[in-house]
């Protein structure tokens, strides 16, 4: 009796164990759980940075590369030379700034090195007030010897004159007949401009007989004063044996007389077709006067003679 109520114990026992409710397993992570599911949460968070770091990129505006200054500089490259070099050598396929200051002159070479090209949209004076001009009236004491300078006949030319704002490097400088430098056309064309006030649109061609030379055989200014467009071509060559050959000036220097020693009996207002004063060789010429004029003439002391030797168009 007694071991079948122990029995009876164990078996009621077992039955309330079997019974009893399951307890649900928790929700809470373990700490091998926990770590995981921290990281996930950052491994998102630092894609959604990356993504609004591209969205970002993709909203700044985009920079774009700064074309070249001028289109006229394609196919040649572009250097910096300073404008007091006296060496003669020359790039080819080259463009250079040529203008003193600030001032934008542009030279260009061809594949020969030689200057062929000279623009700038303004000429502008020189100004010896704000500038560093020398007392000869240049920027520089001397030009550049550009392979033919050393002709005793021949100047170191500038293509755009000190006065005019131009410097002296071998892209601005070449072997000129030194009579048509000093007193013809390429003076006459620097005095015209000068007296204007300076000039827009010029351009200068020069033109070489052959490719391995660097002294021209001709030029060919164009530029615009006041409206007026002007072409003015020439040879290089001296002007006064061309016009002596054509018969247009007498072999003598112009004597003086009555009527021309005296600067009361001359009228210069019939010379001097500008009227600016001053008196060229070309207007001298086209009044009829022969060359040179000397110092005892009375259109002497209206023209330039730059060499100070007693006479102009010699």
């Amino acid at each position: 009796m007694k071991r079948s109520f122990i029995q009876l114990l164990i078996f009621l026992s077992l039955f309330v164990s079997a019974c009893a409710p399951v307890q649900e397993e928790s929700t809470t992570p373990d700490k091998e759980t926990e770590n995981v599911l921290q990281v996930e949460p950052e491994e998102k968070s630092a894609e959604t940075k990356e993504e609004t770091i591209e969205k970002e990129d993709e909203q700044k505006p985009v920079v774009q590369q700064q074309a070249p200054p001028k289109e006229q500089f394609s196919g040649y490259k572009l250097i910096e030379v300073d404008g007091g070099d006296l060496s003669g050598y020359r790039e080819a396929n080259v463009v250079v700034d040529i203008g003193y200051g600030d001032r934008e002159y542009w030279a260009f070479t061809n594949e020969y090195g030689q200057l062929v090209r000279v623009i700038a949209d303004k000429i502008i004076l020189q100004d010896d007030r704000i500038e560093p001009v020398l007392s000869s009236g240049r920027y520089y004491a001397d030009e550049a010897k550009v392979p033919g300078v050393e002709s005793e006949v021949l100047d170191e030319g500038h293509v755009i004159a000190d006065s005019l704002g131009g410097v002296s490097n071998a892209y601005n400088i070449t072997p000129q007949n030194s009579t048509l430098n000093r007193h013809g056309d390429q003076a006459y064309m620097e005095e015209v401009i000068r007296s204007a006030g300076g000039a827009t649109d010029f351009e200068a061609i020069i033109t070489y007989p052959n490719t391995e030379t660097q002294i021209p055989s001709s030029y060919q200014y164009t530029y615009t004063l006041k409206g007026n467009k002007i072409v003015d071509t020439f040879d290089n060559v001296n002007p006064d044996e061309v016009n002596s050959s054509l018969g247009l000036t007498g072999s003598k220097p112009s004597e003086p007389s009555d009527s021309s020693s005296s600067n009361t009996n001359g009228d210069v207002s019939s010379v001097d077709t500008n009227g600016n004063g001053q008196v060229t060789i070309k207007e001298a010429k086209a009044a009829g006067f022969s060359m040179p004029i000397t110092s005892d003439h009375w259109l002497y002391q209206y023209m330039d003679d730059r060499d100070h030797d007693g006479m102009v168009g010699e």
